[in-house]
């Protein structure tokens, strides 16, 4: 590079350095701004220094309604009505619809590579207990707006984690007692909490299934605690959800041991929630990776296995997340049969992911297709009660008003019940059921009758097999699925 390259070098630097300068002052002005405001949003009330609002949160956005199919209206039910009742349910029956409280009221848009893009004008900049009441006052707020009776919540989304397991418990105390105080009058309640196992670097190795005696300890005294809110605010079903419970690697890592000691955990929870009256579900969700590289619920399948072996298979169900079935290499649809024909299936994070993306996206779920064949599982379940269909999802990165947490939650709301129209019309035409019936109907001669009654020995079969000499094959008839199951989209 020569001296004029240089000083062209030199004074881009200059421009670059100055611009990075503002860019650092607008942030500083920002978070001084921001530590100030209390209520930036509250449209012509008092503004107060309290955790107490006095406008309202969404002031442009109307209670939700179903407008019909013909609707151009983004804030409306095109599909969702919730009273319309279809095979013998109320579609708000069907679903339960919950919403997550991390992705609605914690989520920020950022990611790996990129710093928080959205800003609720509630926000103060601050993670203090008076900031964790505003936000659960706009989750009540919003959950009305959206005809909505249930949400989910991990007790540190909720409230602030304190220096010490005292301090985080009295910060939860008084939320969960602000939230208490919202719900009456009203019949909306969690549909489950859960505990923040993953976040905190005491959690780098796991909870239940950490190398550390004591961290195994303060995740029991963790779980504990949520365990009692969720009960207390009326929650009908608990979460586990194993983000580190799993490994990097087994060079390092004593497998057996650690499923052991998860094992003992759960057997502890189901103890306790026994012993305080819980009368809601356990329910375990698998995920197969990330953060760790292998976690121990890695799908549906081994959950179950896991659940046989430790003689835990009557004591939890399975919270089945779409997202999560992409990651295991599955379906959605796929999961949900497995749950269901093991007698697991307790709820759904409602969500889906991208083919063209490696990682857990936590997209609404918008695909009819997939949104008409999670519905089948449903209703060969006879409905989902006491789970429901949880939005497990977030906005993207791009969507940064908060119309869009509206819009977002119709549009999967909307998505599900036109599932369900599907599937009870898929139901209803019979034309699906008939042709499994007629592909597997081989067996049911007296030969098919014996083997499902374990009647048939391999001698048997062989004397059979030689009077019929060689089987015909029919086709399976693929295509033809296909094109009923669409026909109904």
């Amino acid at each position: 590079m020569g001296f004029g390259g240089l000083f062209v070098w030199s004074k881009t630097m200059k421009k670059v350095c100055f611009f990075m300068f503002l860019l650092c002052l607008n942030a500083a002005s920002f978070l001084v701004s921001a530590e100030s405001q209390t209520c930036p949003a509250d449209l012509g009330g008092k503004c107060s220094d309290s955790d107490e609002w006095q406008g309202e949160f969404f002031p442009g956005i109307p209670q939700i309604k179903y407008e019909g199919p013909s609707s151009k209206n983004p804030l409306a039910y095109r599909w969702y009505n919730a009273e319309e009742e279809i095979l013998g349910k109320k579609m708000k029956e069907w679903f339960r619809f919950s919403v997550a409280f991390w992705h609605t009221f914690r989520g920020t848009g950022g990611d790996p590579f990129g710093a928080a893009t959205k800003y609720w004008p509630w926000e103060d900049g601050t993670n203090s207990v008076s900031m964790a009441k505003r936000r659960m006052r706009a989750n009540f707020e919003f959950l009305k707006k959206l005809g909505v009776d249930w949400w989910c919540f991990h007790d540190r989304d909720i409230a602030p984690d304190g220096n010490t397991l005292e301090e985080s418990n009295k910060n939860l105390d008084e939320v969960i007692e602000l939230a208490k105080e919202l719900q009456k009058g009203s019949k909306i309640r969690p549909l489950w909490g859960t505990a923040q196992l993953f976040l905190h670097p005491r959690y780098m190795h796991g909870g239940a299934t950490s190398s550390e005696v004591g961290v195994y300890a303060y995740a029991a005294a963790q779980v504990k605690k949520a365990m009692e809110v969720t009960h207390y605010l009326g929650g009908e079903n608990y979460v586990f959800w194993g983000g580190r419970e799993g490994y990097q690697t087994l060079l390092n890592t004593d497998m057996e041991r650690e499923l052991d000691h998860m094992a003992r955990f759960f057997e502890s929870a189901v103890a306790y929630k026994k012993k305080i009256g819980f009368n809601g579900t356990l329910l375990i969700e698998p995920k197969p990776q990330e953060p760790t590289k292998h976690q121990y619920d890695w799908d549906a399948a081994t959950a179950a296995n896991f659940l046989r072996k430790y003689g835990l298979i009557n004591e939890f169900k399975l919270n089945i997340e779409c997202n999560h079935a992409t990651l295991s290499g599955h379906t959605c649809h796929h999961e949900l049969e497995t749950a269901r024909i093991n007698g697991l299936l307790g709820n759904i994070d409602a969500n889906t992911g991208d083919a063209q993306t490696g990682w857990d996206t936590d997209q609404f779920l918008t695909d009819l297709g997939e949104a008409t064949m999670v519905m089948m599982s449903v209703i060969k379940n006879g409905g989902i009660a006491p789970g429901g269909f949880n939005f497990d999802a977030k906005l993207r990165r791009e969507s940064t008003d908060v119309e869009d947490l509206f819009i977002a939650h119709i549009s999967g709301m909307d998505t599900v019940a036109r599932g369900l129209r599907n599937a009870a019309k898929i139901l209803e035409d019979g034309r699906l059921s008939e042709l499994v019936g007629k592909r597997y109907s081989s067996w049911d001669s007296e030969l098919g009758k014996q083997i499902e009654e374990g009647k048939a020995d391999f001698e048997y079969l062989e004397k059979k097999a030689k009077e019929f000499g060689e089987p015909k094959v029919p086709s399976a008839k693929q295509e033809l699925a296909e094109m009923i199951f669409q026909s109904a989209m």
